[in-house]
């Protein structure tokens, strides 16, 4: 006698415990793929604006005309270009207080470029510890699923005289539904994960790289005047 051995059918004729298992897997991989096609987009904006920041800003204007540039557009700003805004946010409010020694005022600058850095990567880091999640236990669950369907399956086989495989079949195989559900789940969480965090670490290097160009330039702006208090009219060159 044919049995109907889809995975559809296998699903409604299991026991509960996999029924939910399947059901929280469907959920986590419908979750996981939209934080994945998420930080895809979010990613890739960020890296154009950035881009196109970094163009602005060596293209040989000074840094004060820059930062007012960027005050004005900055609701389109990206990670880069807020970092700079805070550096030079507290650099505006020190030497608007009167403060003249250099090393104090870059020294400062480059706190306040360090925490802004570290703002916007906790911001691009969302999503992340969900995806390691997601990868990490979405197997085992899956695991739980099909040893539980196995274990029910041997249960339902004691009330049988006569065992044959036409008879196992069915439980084993809706059992192993939630091993290859679990691993459907994991593996795009994994690999999207290793490929953000590779992509967020080389943003977390070009924040430090442009901090001590910054802060090189804006050193370099103070020794050249001769004095904290005047305008940063320094030509930028990269």
């Amino acid at each position: 006698m044919n049995q109907d051995l889809s995975i559809v059918t296998l699903v409604l004729n299991a026991s509960w415990v996999v029924q939910g298992v399947v059901l929280a897997l469907v959920l986590a991989s419908i979750a996981s793929w939209t934080a994945i096609f998420e930080k895809i987009i979010s990613l890739k904006r960020l890296r154009l604006l950035d881009s196109n920041f970094e163009k602005k800003f060596w293209l040989g204007a000074s840094l004060s005309d820059v930062f007012e540039d960027t005050e004005k557009g900055e609701s389109k700003s990206g990670a880069l270009e807020r970092v700079f805004v805070g550096a030079m946010g507290e650099y505006q409010k020190l030497r608007h207080s009167n403060l003249s020694d250099a090393s104090t005022l870059v020294e400062a600058a480059g706190r306040a470029m360090r925490s802004a850095a570290r703002r916007e990567l906790d911001a691009i880091e969302t999503y992340l510890a969900f995806l390691a999640t997601v990868g990490s236990v979405t197997p085992y669950v899956g695991l739980f699923g099909t040893v539980w369907g196995i274990m029910h399956a041997f249960t339902g086989l004691a009330t049988l005289e006569h065992v044959s495989l036409a008879s196992v079949a069915p439980g084993i195989a809706e059992a192993l539904v939630a091993t290859a559900l679990g691993l459907f789940t994991a593996i795009p969480a994994v690999i999207a994960y290793n490929r953000f965090a590779h992509q967020i670490d080389q943003m977390a290097i070009g924040f430090e790289v442009f901090a001590e160009d910054f802060s090189n330039i804006l050193q370099r702006s103070l020794l050249s005047t001769g004095s904290a208090g005047g305008p940063i009219s320094v030509t930028l060159e990269k």
